[in-house]
């Protein structure tokens, strides 16, 4: 108990003050001479106990101080101090009283709560709805303070002494309930499509009164509550001793498409005032024991998996062909690594959906199984993932649909792993068209991208991830156009332009061109520094092109000359022919290339975003 005194003659002075007279935040100088901490108190029970108390952060504060009587006490001078959660009071005589505080957290509109004027104790004070049908979203807290004032003979004069708890301790008066589910497959878990809750007939209470006792009755209706969004439920005590009971129903989704809809039955007996407790559903279900890596998105972004060729990436990692390399006929890499993990990396600037990939093992026969099925794969991903065949016994799915039962293995018996790749994916249908692959990696030629100018060396500076990744989109559609069928058309039809080095009289074949293009290569990628004049670079195994070049490939027809000039090179043409200042690059396939890019893989600029990547040279 605290011991405050104060002047007679200072409350005497007060008596004049209305009911609440307020002072503001700052009672300035008149200080209170009794003060009342509030603070929240943590739930009770649960395994998110909270052992201490915290200062109360209310959006709402109501308060009345009443006599022994429960009257409402007149005359008094109040203030609540939200800053320091406090309420300050002045002007009280000698007897006994209560703080009546009650505190709410959020909007109790949502809840259709009314909160009343009391004119004593006993009325009620706050009330809800009896159809109100749902937990309720505010949080609401209440406390009943008793202390005394006493008047007190001294030498100098009478006092009056003021007794009371330092700290106002607040309760929630609803209590919660956490929903939790139990999985023994974690694919399983984040395959979850919705969680519901049905309450059977539950009656809770409505009406709270000032000095705490509760009243009223819900109808007994609540409207089934999904429990996707909402994990923990807050409502009023249950009317009666028959405990909350009803039924969580948990709908999933496999990797197949198909769907599983259980239905577990709970009874709760705990919903008390500020008191937390769980509720936790064992989950049973059919793919318990399946052996595939169902890839969801929430599953992909739970495991935090890496990107390559991402702004950051040091220049030693990804100029590093040991490192990133890839052939656009094969940019979804797969293996497993030497700790038996599944690694896929996607040489991409596009995501790609609906990805079944399948595997044979020697050590369990000449069929392929499902290993893993992803929702998506994001554009450039670097993904490792443990194998569940690794971790437990498991039921293998075969490419024929038989379920194979497997004890676990370990990584040596994972030995000749052979993949293979299933989507419905438009974007992988056009991937797998590119027949003819080239090899891209990439270079610094001398350059050091970590100077603000690339540290020109030569006719070159050094390239950056954001070229990089703009290189993959290029190579991929150049190597998908020159399988296609409207190219062969167009090269067959424009063969009369197409001359070699010799000048026009040194004509070549669309077919000797297609061979050419078609022709297996390997290519290390850079940047061209343009201050020397020099736009693009070519030659043997070496191709680079200026920034500029990178940026606009898409859409103009400009950058594309410089791209198929650079090409024309590499397959071998000297500047008199018709593949470097002439037709065939100047007209033929820069025009074809941008007029149509809807036909391409990487089909639009904004997979990349490149031109606003604050990582580029300044022009």
């Amino acid at each position: 108990m605290k011991k405050i005194v104060f002047s007679a003659l200072l409350g005497s002075l007060l008596l004049v003050a209305c009911s609440k007279e307020e002072w503001g935040d700052s009672p300035g100088a008149e200080m209170p001479s009794a003060v009342f901490k509030l603070y929240s108190a943590g739930y009770d029970g649960g395994p998110t106990r909270s052992l201490t108390w915290e200062k109360s952060a209310y959006d709402k504060v109501f308060y009345y101080l009443v006599d022994e009587d429960g009257n409402l006490v007149e005359d008094i001078k109040s203030a609540y101090n939200p800053s320091s959660s406090e309420i300050y009071v002045e002007g009280l005589h000698a007897g006994s009283y209560r703080l009546l505080v009650l505190g709410v957290k959020g909007d109790e509109s949502k809840d259709r709560a009314t909160i009343h004027s009391l004119t004593n104790a006993s009325d009620r004070w706050l009330t809800f709805p009896a159809d109100l049908r749902k937990p309720l979203e505010a949080e609401y807290f209440y406390s009943q303070t008793p202390f005394t004032v006493e008047r007190r003979q001294t030498a100098g004069g009478s006092q009056e002494v003021a007794s009371l708890t330092e700290e106002v301790r607040q309760e929630r008066i609803m209590g919660r309930i956490e929903f939790d589910f139990g999985f023994n497959n974690p694919y399983v878990r984040n395959a979850v499509v919705s969680k519901t809750l049905s309450l059977n007939e539950a009656r809770f209470a409505t009406t709270l009164s000032g000095d705490g006792n509760f009243g009223g009755e819900s109808d007994g209706v609540i409207n089934d509550l999904s429990l996707d969004r909402l994990a923990a439920l807050n409502f009023m005590p249950v009317v009666g001793e028959a405990p909350l009971s009803g039924t969580v129903s948990l709908l999933t989704r496999n990797y197949r498409g198909e769907s599983v809809e259980q239905s577990y039955t709970f009874s709760y007996g705990d919903l008390r005032p500020n008191y937390m407790g769980r509720v936790v559903t064992r989950v049973s279900h059919p793919e318990d024991r399946s052996g595939v890596m169902f890839l969801t998105g929430k599953a992909y972004a739970e495991g935090k998996h890496g990107k390559i060729l991402q702004d950051g990436e040091p220049k030693e990692v990804y100029t590093d062909p040991g490192q990133r390399k890839f052939n656009t006929s094969e940019p979804l890499q797969l293996s497993l690594t030497d700790d038996g993990r599944l690694h896929a990396r996607f040489y991409s600037p596009r995501d790609l959906g609906d990805v079944l990939i399948r595997v044979r093992v020697p050590a369990l026969g000449d069929e392929y199984f499902d290993m893993a099925y992803f929702d998506t794969i994001p554009a450039f991903a670097d993904f490792y993932g443990e194998l569940p065949i690794l971790q437990r016994d498991a039921v293998l799915r075969t490419e024929t649909g038989r379920n194979v039962e497997v004890g676990k293995m370990d990584v040596s018996g994972l030995s000749g792993a052979a993949f293979k790749v299933v989507s419905g994916d438009d974007y992988w249908a056009k991937l797998q068209k590119i027949e003819h692959g080239w090899d891209v990696y990439w270079g610094l030629y001398g350059g050091n991208p970590d100077l603000p100018d690339g540290g020109p060396s030569g006719n070159w500076m050094g390239i950056r991830p954001v070229h990089c990744r703009e290189s993959v989109a290029f190579f991929i559609n150049f190597t998908y156009m020159i399988d296609i069928p409207e190219h062969e058309e167009i090269l067959r039809e424009n063969e009369d332009i197409l001359y070699g080095n010799g000048g026009v009289d040194d004509k070549v074949t669309a077919e000797n061109v297609l061979r050419q293009m078609r022709q297996k290569r390997t290519l290390q990628v850079g940047l061209v520094y343009p201050g020397n004049g020099v736009l693009g670079l070519g030659g043997g195994s070496v191709f680079g092109a200026y920034q500029q070049a990178w940026l606009r490939h898409y859409d103009d027809y400009y950058a594309c000359e410089i791209m198929f000039h650079e090409l024309g090179h590499v397959m071998g043409y000297s500047h008199s022919s018709s593949f470097t200042y002439g037709p065939w690059a100047q007209e033929l396939m820069n025009h074809f290339y941008v007029d149509n890019l809807n036909l391409f893989p990487v089909d639009s600029s904004d997979y990349l975003h490149s031109p606003g990547n604050p990582n580029l040279y300044n022009p």
